[in-house]
């Protein structure tokens, strides 16, 4: 069994170009089924022993424990992935997991800014980085030293600017590369989920930001060591950390909660966030939903009709607080 997990991870990769987070959850979570079938002092089962019984016990276990139902319906996912694959490769007959329910979910309509919000919150960090008392007094909350100051905060206004015009993931943002950002045309050309291709234009004021956080990146590129050979590693990168290094997503995440945080307001606000304020907003002028899908790069439409439900709470919501009977 190890070794069919050994190979089917090997396949996420190579073949299914899964993301490396994907890849290494999935990791885990077959590696805690192996764990249970085979305690201290006892041989995992071979392939085929796995039984049906098997995995609803260990989704009972993994109830016992207090695990959330959604950690409990991707460790089943995992399962039935790898056991999906096993049978294609013709290592078993049939899908141990195929039959075991999934956990129900409830369903999660995001927390989504109104555009009235997101424009302040992004103007308010664009006035930061101009000369000025609102600059000087951004960049003294949120970082003491001048390369940080300079360097980070338009950094960082380029990035907000282009998770929201554009929708991105985070992984798409950091991925981003030279090549792939045609100024002129403003369109940016990003790798989704599977290392499928699509086509994201960018607005005015990310390009703007992406403008003035250019000349910047050049300094960050030189923070790295210059006879390493990292430099060319990271050349190509659009995102910079304070060493030259590609920007990581954990990273991405601490920006946002410190612009928040430095903004003084009470907002749950993480990366993903942008992206659905860049959709519900499109929706609620108008936007077509398979448009909409196409920017997202969304697989299914029924992944985009999440924000369908947002903007109908939205307006729920101003009715409630506007109309004189509501």
């Amino acid at each position: 069994m190890k070794e069919a997990i050994a190979k089917y991870l090997e396949y996420l990769q190579s073949v299914k170009n899964s993301s490396p987070h994907t890849v290494l959850n999935y990791r885990k979570d077959l590696e805690q089924f192996l764990a249970y079938l085979s305690p201290p002092g006892v041989r995992p089962p071979a392939l085929s022993g796995v039984t049906h019984s098997m995995i609803r016990e260990f989704v009972a276990h993994l109830h016992e424990h207090g695990l959330a139902k959604s950690s409990v319906a991707r460790k089943l996912a995992a399962l039935r992935s790898f056991f999906k694959y096993c049978v294609r490769e013709d290592q078993l007959k049939e899908n141990p997991a195929r039959l075991v329910p999934t956990p129900k979910l409830p369903k999660r309509i995001p927390s989504v800014l109104s555009a009235e919000e997101m424009n302040g919150f992004l103007n308010q960090l664009g006035e930061a980085g101009e000369p000025g008392p609102s600059g000087r007094a951004f960049a003294k909350k949120s970082r003491s030293t001048r390369v940080e100051e300079g360097l980070l905060l338009r950094r960082d206004r380029a990035l907000l600017e282009l998770l929201y015009a554009a929708g991105l993931r985070v992984s798409e943002l950091t991925g981003l590369n030279l090549a792939d950002v045609e100024q002129r045309e403003r369109i940016l050309r990003v790798r989704g989920k599977g290392n499928k291709e699509r086509i994201v234009p960018y607005g005015a004021k990310a390009q703007d930001a992406l403008e003035k956080y250019w000349p910047l990146r050049e300094k960050l590129l030189d923070q790295t060591d210059r006879a390493s050979s990292r430099k060319d590693q990271y050349a190509e990168a659009v995102f910079l950390n304070y060493t030259g290094r590609r920007l990581t997503q954990r990273s991405v995440g601490r920006i946002v909660k410190k612009y928040v945080r430095i903004a003084n307001v009470n907002w749950d606000l993480h990366p993903h966030s942008l992206r659905h304020a860049f959709a519900t907003h499109l929706l609620a002028d108008g936007a077509d939903l398979r448009a909409i899908q196409e920017l997202l790069g969304h697989q299914s439409l029924s992944t985009t009709q999440k924000y369908t439900h947002a903007s109908i709470r939205q307006l729920m919501e101003i009715y409630d607080k506007a109309h004189p009977h509501a």
